[in-house]
């Protein structure tokens, strides 16, 4: 699987397990430990679908296939997004979008394992530089929709009452990278899902973690509201990607 197409599941998987947790309205967090599991969920989700802009990061399983994988993006609701996909013995991909262009940088394990009959002369003509191509490119759709967090409302939006908040479970209070939260729990046949709800503040889910019979991942949300870096590479740090794969529309 490419780098990019395991990008777009991951986040595709990011966004449901977020909003198989996260069932109205938006209220201080300080004291949402004391609120019943469902109304946390609730106003969890309603946090994560105001947001602008954010830090998403995932490692582990998170899309059933078993493997261990991580993706690290800063993305906005503009589409713009700064990061990279890390594939371990696979490969890793940087990805930088912004406006109506898109920059990957792979590295040479990626060509190697994803496009073994070619792959390691692209390497040689990228020479550590990234290929640049409009985000419109048929051939990087998948990368140009992981950078949009509208992506991810759109996913939370559209199955809103889907979920039996019923099944919900509050935690005791717990610290996620040195702040309060509380966790609220779905547990349904072999799978657990749990989101970790801050309880100071906005109550943003900043931490969401699956486990099932494939493995376990977790995905975590921070920055948010806070801009998707503008740096993009130089032009002397590009290839123009018509130039490099020729016109073929499939995806590399």
């Amino acid at each position: 699987m490419s780098g990019h197409r395991w990008a777009a599941r991951a986040a595709a998987g990011a966004a449901a397990v977020a909003l198989t947790v996260t069932g109205g309205a938006l209220a201080r967090a300080d004291d949402i430990d004391t609120l019943p599991a469902e109304e946390i969920a609730e106003r969890a989700r309603d946090a994560l679908v105001d947001v602008r802009s954010l830090h998403l990061s995932a490692r582990g399983s998170i899309d059933g296939t078993g493997e261990d994988m991580s993706i690290n993006l800063t993305l906005d609701r503009e589409g713009n997004c700064a990061g990279g996909v890390d594939m371990g013995d696979d490969g890793s991909v940087e990805i930088v979008k912004r406006g109506d262009d898109v920059w990957l940088k792979p590295d040479a394990a990626f060509w190697n394992t994803h496009v073994p009959i070619g792959g390691s002369t692209f390497d040689t003509i990228l020479d550590g530089r990234y290929m640049k191509a409009s985000a419109d490119d048929p051939r990087l759709l998948e990368v140009t929709e992981v950078c949009d967090l509208d992506t991810f409302r759109e996913l939370v939006t559209d199955n809103v009452g889907t979920d039996d908040l019923d099944t919900l479970t509050k935690g005791a209070k717990t610290d996620v990278n040195g702040a309060p939260t509380v966790p609220v729990t779905r547990a349904e046949g072999g799978e657990r899902l749990t989101a970790f709800v801050a309880a100071e503040g906005t109550p943003y889910p900043v931490r969401i973690t699956l486990r099932n019979g494939d493995g376990e991942g977790t995905v975590e949300f921070s920055g948010f509201d806070r801009p998707v870096p503008t740096a993009t590479p130089s032009a002397d740090e590009t290839v123009d990607v018509t130039a490099l794969l020729g016109r073929s529309v499939k995806p590399v």
